[in-house]
This record gives structure tokens, sequence and C-alpha cells, in this order.
């Protein structure tokens, strides 16, 4: 099994959905299970909402999934078990408080040198332990050997005890910490690989420690995934009005090596390889996400098109993509599509001629073309020339150039009741 482990913390940014893709396009080539997991630990930092958010982003993604759990759900498997440790003398209890610590920090900064705990409170014996009141934290031993494993993408690694550390894995209120927690809830639901980002690389050897000690000897494969710089909030890019396909899309290529530059997720299972991902940082590229997405829109279906623009008509979505010329971006298309229904009251320069002109289009039949419209308007009013065509590009468009009239107005024709209002 595989699984997605977001924190309802933060926004979801387009490096967790790519970690979200690569995760679902793997387990569909492995035809293994995709566990959503919210790693929801963190009660104070929690962003009341943010777990359903991330859900529905996910959805409309298409990313699914076998089953969602939350992480606080596993409390007591993850005191259960760290008393396990204590009982086999791979974990201890520590009184060190916030003073203690903050001094030996401040030692090592000191020195140059990263901080570690001095193992004060390992030596203490049962009694002692037992006959101290204050707080405690529980601590993993360091690891007696380095901790190894290979990445999928990066290669191997090798983390000596120093690197690893006898880190809290249960806080003062006994709630677990991030890595004991992952580690253990690996465990429970029998992950066989974990993809995410490389900012997680030195928890890896942690939580294998974690499990090395709980004595689970199954090989779990690993992959960290390269950071990508300047990152918009996926939830953001939505608004802007990008297409989930053409986002899911740009995430894949980028760093990539791909057959084809424009594909859609369910494409991108039959060929995708991890190992062809670049190992170096990618910068996002706002101009490419928006090529990639007119390209998208380009092959949209044109009543799907209509109904994200907010109607039920396949001429609609036909005008949307007329747009594509100018465009990238839904809110772009729709803007348009907004000028041209809104309410016109006069057009600056041409004041009497919009009256005009709107009065006769009002009482005007049904014009199939628009050469044939000009034409009628031309013998109702005396109009030509610049005089008709200013007013009248603007009291259909809301616009004051746009050289695809003729086009535009073939799909607005059975509008005109709403427009011309």
């Amino acid at each position: 099994m595989l699984r997605f482990a977001p924190c309802p913390t933060n926004e979801m940014t387009m490096s967790n959905l790519r970690v979200a893709i690569f995760n679902y396009i793997l387990s569909k080539q492995l035809n293994e299970k995709l566990l959503i997991r919210i790693d929801d630990i963190d009660k104070e930092k929690n962003i009341e909402g943010k777990d359903k958010e991330i859900l529905e982003l996910l959805a409309l993604f298409s990313i699914d999934y076998s089953h969602v759990v939350y992480q606080s759900e596993n409390l007591k498997y993850h005191q259960k078990l760290a008393m396990q440790l204590m009982s086999k003398k791979k974990a201890f209890s520590c009184f060190c408080g916030d003073e203690k610590l903050n001094e030996l920090k401040e030692k090592a900064e000191k020195d140059g040198k990263p901080f570690t705990y001095d193992g004060f409170c390992e030596t203490l014996s049962d009694e002692t332990v037992l006959n101290v009141n204050a707080p405690f934290t529980v601590r993993i031993k360091n690891p007696e050997s380095n901790i190894k494993f290979s990445d999928e993408l990066k290669g191997d690694f090798d983390y000596s005890a120093f690197d690893v550390d006898s880190f809290i894995i249960l806080k003062h209120d006994k709630t677990p910490t991030y890595n004991y927690a992952c580690a253990v809830d690996d465990m429970l639901y029998d992950i066989s690989m974990i993809i995410r980002q490389e900012d997680h690389l030195l928890d890896t050897p942690k939580q294998i420690h974690i499990r090395n000690s709980l004595n689970y000897d199954k090989i779990v494969k690993h992959i960290h995934l390269p950071l990508i710089s300047n990152e918009n909030s996926v939830k953001s890019l939505i608004d802007e009005g990008f297409l989930p396909s053409a986002i899911a899309n740009y995430l894949v290529l980028l760093g990539n090596k791909t057959p084809i530059e424009i594909f859609t997720l369910e494409e991108a299972v039959e060929w995708f390889d991890i190992k062809n991902i670049s190992k170096d940082e990618s910068k996002f590229d706002i101009d490419k996400l928006k090529f990639i997405n007119k390209e998208h829109l380009k092959i949209i279906d044109d009543m799907r098109l209509s109904k994200i623009l907010g109607f039920a008509d396949t001429d609609i979505g036909k005008l949307g993509k007329i747009f594509l010329d100018e465009d990238s971006t839904i809110k772009e298309i729709k803007s348009k599509i907004e000028s041209i229904f809104a309410h016109k009251t006069t057009c600056v320069g041409f004041e009497g001629e919009f009256s005009k002109l709107k009065e006769c289009i009002i009482n005007a039949p049904f014009i199939d073309n628009f050469d044939d419209f000009r034409k009628y308007i031309t013998e109702k009013t005396g109009l030509e020339g610049k005089s008709l065509d200013k007013p009248l590009i603007y009291i259909l468009t809301g616009r004051d150039n746009e050289s695809n009239i003729s086009d535009i107005y073939s799909l607005i024709k059975n509008y005109l009741g709403e427009i011309i209002k």
C-alpha cells in the first residue's frame, strides 16, 4: 500500500499535489491501494476544515484512494508501542526541561555543531525515574549502527547514530512526535513505498530506526522528490481558472522526460517512470502552466466548458474557445463572457448611435448570420462605417474592438434578448 499524508496545517502547495499525483500514478502501476492519511497530531496548528478542503482538492484532480484515516485516531497504538520500547530499554524517560535543552542548543551553536541530546537521562536508574515527579518526554535511544537505505530516485544514503540522535517520540502530554507517529502508522497500514518531498529526507533514517527498534523487518521503499521553488497554492490556481487536468499535466511534466507534452493523468499512468524525474529543484513557471492550460481548454468538450462557465449550451463552450487567442484561463474567458452579458447603458463617444442601435436590435427579427444582421441594422438606422461598427461591437461584446465579431455573433444570436437589455 502507498500513502499520501498531508497535514491540515497549511494550504496544499504544488509540491504537495505532485506528491499526491505520483503516489496515485505508482499505486495504479503497482496495482496497490492508496491510503490518504491526515497527519493531524499537531492539534494547535490544525486549521479547521483544512482536511475537508484537501480531500475536495484530491477529488477535483480525480485522485481516487481506498480510504481516509486520521493520525490522531491511532494515539493508543503510538503510546502502547512507546511503552514496549521503554520496557525493552530501547527508549527512556527524559526529564530535561526547556532550560537545559536550550543550553545544549546554544553550546552546539557556539561550537558550530548540530544539536544532539547529551544522553543524560538515558543513564538514570529505574529507581530514580520512579522517584521523579516532574513531567517527562520519551526519547528513543540512538541506533547502535548506521542507518542505511536506498532512494529509488536519489541513490544510497548512510546516516550515523549521531545524525539520528536520541530524539523525542512522545511529548510531555504523551502525544506522539511527527516522526514517531509516521513510522508507527506506516507499520500499521503495511505501507510498502513512501513518496514524499526531499525536505523529509532527514526524517527517513529516524523513521527507519523506529521501525527497526520495534523489530519491524519489512523493507519500505523510499522516493524523495525535489522541491518546487516559487510555487503557488493549488487552491489559488484553481481560483485563477486553471483546469485540474492542466495542473496535473504540468506537475508530471515538470523536470521530467515524457513522450508527449500534453496528456491526461490516465494517459500518464501508461508510460510514467519515476526514475526520469530530475533530481534537481524545479522552478514553478506560470507561463508554461498557462500554455498547458490553454491546450487543455482547446480540447475540452464544448458542453463541459460551457458548464464550467456557468451555462449548459455547447455554443457558449465554443464561444469560450474563441477567446483562447488572447486568454489562457477560465477566469479570463469568464470575464469576456460576463462583458457580453453585462448591462450596457451607453457607448462613450457614440451615445446617440448606441441608443439608436439598441432600439433597432430590440425590435429586429431573428437573423442567422452577422453579415445579414449588420446589413439589416444599416438599412434601419442609416448608420455605417465607424459610427456603426464601434457601438455595435460594444453593445454585443462589451469591448471596443473584436476582430472575431462575426464568429461571436453566430454563437450569441440566441441570447440577444439577454444581451440587449
